[in-house]
């Protein structure tokens, strides 16, 4: 690392509270350990984990930098001990433990992607916290298998808009919910077969509509709450539900007995504890089954708006106000 600058620019939480908490400052490099690279940050993406983390709502791992930022594009600048696969000056975006918001970033070498072919480096940012969120939920845990059919809550979201062209791209009806018909439009756009307003249409009467009273086989559910039950009466018999986010509350009051009549499946996880072995696994699942449908153009990145680095606290009140389609990133080069 000795051609490397001993200090970076980045963006740090001053203490808890509102976007405004988000300040620009200077770090020394991290240090790169076994397993390990540093990454040249090009872009970072903001996701909801890291507006918890700003609110103070969300712990951190022992030993993660407490820097923003869980995804980063770029080139690989050192390399640890033991990382096999990597050069220095290959291009790569990775789901980080943290610190994505700084001009470099380490981060588990099995946690890297190579940037596909025909894709940015602004766009590669957006791609692995809602890829590896929504494989682990959809298809991993939830098993949506050949024929059947995805709901998607909060289709709009960066979340929502890669379940909508995964599932899609797999051959799976998608139906979403989204809070305006501009936003249900944009869903639609890539390749939602149903757009639902959830300020003025009834989800569960109109996906028993469309599924001939039969419900859904999958639900990714970011809301949480009293949705939980409404959400069982729309799955089909042997349906599963995923939770990833409670947007919506914590709590809920269920009917048990849909649970089990119908065989139904609640289940749900989050991605930043898990180990590096099976993070590196979902990489591995990724870049061999969906990472051709990213570079044959069936799957691709949608990108609702870009801020300098210094201006994060701009992308973090553009996040709260729930306004966007798609992802936001922080364009760390070109600050």
């Amino acid at each position: 690392m000795s051609s490397l600058p001993s200090t970076m620019h980045a963006v740090e939480i001053a203490q808890p509270g509102g976007p405004e908490v988000l300040r620009p400052t200077r770090r020394p490099l991290p240090d790169v350990g076994p397993g390990e690279v540093l990454i040249r940050v090009a872009a970072a993406g903001v996701n909801r984990p890291d507006v918890l983390q700003r609110l103070g709502l969300y712990p951190l791992p022992p030993g993660v930098s407490d820097l923003p930022g869980l995804e980063v594009s770029g080139t690989i600048a050192a390399i640890g001990d033991g990382v096999t696969g990597w050069a220095l000056g290959d291009a790569v975006c990775a789901l980080t433990p943290g610190g994505g918001y700084a001009e470099y970033c380490r981060t588990p070498a099995g946690q890297c992607l190579p940037v596909p072919a025909g894709v940015s480096m602004l766009e590669a940012a957006s791609l692995p916290e809602t890829f590896f969120t929504v494989w682990i939920n959809v298809f991993d845990r939830a098993r949506l298998s050949p024929g059947e059919t995805l709901l998607v809550q909060g289709g709009s979201s960066g979340i929502g808009v890669t379940a909508i062209q995964m599932a899609k791209a797999f051959g799976h009806r998608v139906f979403v919910t989204a809070g305006s018909d501009e936003k249900c439009r944009a869903c639609e756009a890539l390749g939602a077969e149903r757009g639902i307003n959830y300020r003025t249409e009834d989800f569960v009467a109109i996906v028993k509509s469309l599924t001939e009273k039969r419900g859904v086989d999958v639900i990714l559910d970011m809301v949480g709450g009293d949705y939980v039950q409404r959400e069982l009466k729309c799955l089909a018999t042997d349906g599963r539900l995923s939770l990833i986010a409670f947007l919506g509350g914590s709590k809920a009051e269920l009917d048990m007995s849909d649970i089990l009549y119908r065989r139904l499946t609640i289940t749900g996880s989050t991605l930043r504890p898990r180990s590096v072995e099976y993070k590196t696994e979902v990489a591995q699942a990724l870049r061999s089954k969906v990472w051709p449908l990213v570079e044959s153009g069936a799957i691709k990145p949608v990108i609702h708006a870009t801020f300098p680095l210094a201006d994060a606290r701009r992308a973090h009140e553009l996040m709260e106000s729930s306004t966007h389609v798609g992802k936001i990133i922080l364009d760390v080069a070109g600050s």
